[in-house]
């Protein structure tokens, strides 16, 4: 079996990976693009790791990668796993028990309910209760993605450093250099390169949407580990040597991946909002990152047909936050592959 990887961030490769170790004869092209891998979003992502969401399907795909990722010591090496705890403040009047409870059977004892007034939190509104996770902390989802890569070179894959120009539903890609392969599968993992892809081949999907993400890190932060507020939408975790990342979700949509820009007033707001929440000034920005990822309309990291009768998928719609999620979704897509009926024809061309 033949399969066509488009995208070399984070999804693509370890969906790769995955591919290799089901123990079938599968060969895999992984086209990685031209692109610094710096400059994507899996370069850019923060990568906080913790079992808690919560939505039922994302906590139940945040857990099990949590849990693989404890259990695997050569993954938390090549990840750079650090293990800092993790606090998630809720909005009033969500019940945290279902998703608690779910955290709790597979890593026992690790997630705990507790009211999140007083320190380091402050000028919360009435009632907030906080999730604290022990077990959670962050990785490098650009470490672990080149060292995917590096294991897939050394086993047999092959790693194109050549964009695609178009997908079609044959199933084939299109290289920019004008040649045409047919594979039995393509799956685009583009991040936010995917919906223009799509949209080249004549494919577009309304339901896949770019959106920048931008955070910045300051000179110092807040004595604690991981963080989410979801009463502000304020995240954050150390960043070493004495400085914090620190973000809020951006506002800007459907933007071009290879021309983001950062948002000047973003920084402004994020130092504002630590200010009043945590009660830091965070220091000086020392830096602020910016890129752009791929939504879906239904959130979350998964295999998506792109038409019901062909072996031509997505694998995108993390929404920023794949790094919790992609361990458990790329061997569930993996899965889903190799379980694919054969399509019908009917209706191609």
């Amino acid at each position: 079996m033949r399969i066509a990887i488009v995208g070399g961030g984070l999804a693509g490769a370890l969906l790769a990976l995955r591919l290799r170790q089901t123990g079938r004869r599968i060969v895999v092209d992984l086209y990685a693009g031209d692109r610094p891998r710096g400059a994507d979003a899996t370069g850019a992502s923060g990568g906080i790791v913790r079992g808690f969401e919560t939505g039922a399907e994302a906590c139940r795909l945040a857990t099990a990668s949590l849990v693989e990722l404890h259990r695997s010591a050569t993954l938390r090496q090549w990840a750079g796993y650090r293990e800092v705890g993790s606090a998630y403040l809720l909005r009033p009047g969500t019940d945290p028990g279902p998703s608690v409870d779910a955290v709790n059977r597979s890593l026992p004892g690790a997630a705990e309910v507790r009211p999140a007034g007083g320190s380091p939190f402050r000028d919360l509104p009435a009632g907030t209760l906080a999730v604290v996770e022990r077990r959670a902390g962050y990785i490098s989802p650009a470490r672990l993605r080149d060292a995917v890569l590096r294991w897939l070179t050394a086993t047999g894959s092959r790693i194109a450093p050549v964009p695609v120009a178009e997908v079609s539903p044959l199933p084939s890609v299109r290289l920019a250099t004008g040649r045409t392969l047919l594979y039995d599968a393509v799956v685009v993992a583009a991040g936010p390169w995917t919906p223009r892809l799509l949209a080249a081949s004549d494919l577009a999907d309304p339901d896949l949407r770019t959106k920048q993400i931008q955070y910045s890190i300051v000179r110092t932060g807040p004595a604690l580990g991981a963080f989410h507020d979801d009463t502000t939408g304020l995240y954050g975790r150390p960043a070493g040597d004495g400085e914090f990342l620190l973000g809020l979700p951006a506002d800007r949509w459907d933007v071009d991946p290879a021309a983001v820009t950062a948002d000047p007033a973003l920084p402004d707001a994020v130092v504002a909002c630590a200010r009043r929440r945590l009660g830091v000034d965070g220091g000086a920005v020392v830096r602020t990152v910016v890129s752009a990822d791929c939504y879906h309309d239904r959130p979350g990291l998964a295999l998506r047909p792109v038409l019901p009768w062909a072996p031509l998928y997505t694998f995108t719609g993390g929404s920023g936050g794949a790094a919790k999620s992609a361990l458990a979704a790329s061997r569930e897509a993996a899965q889903d592959l190799m379980l694919a009926p054969e399509p019908s024809l009917i209706g191609a061309t």
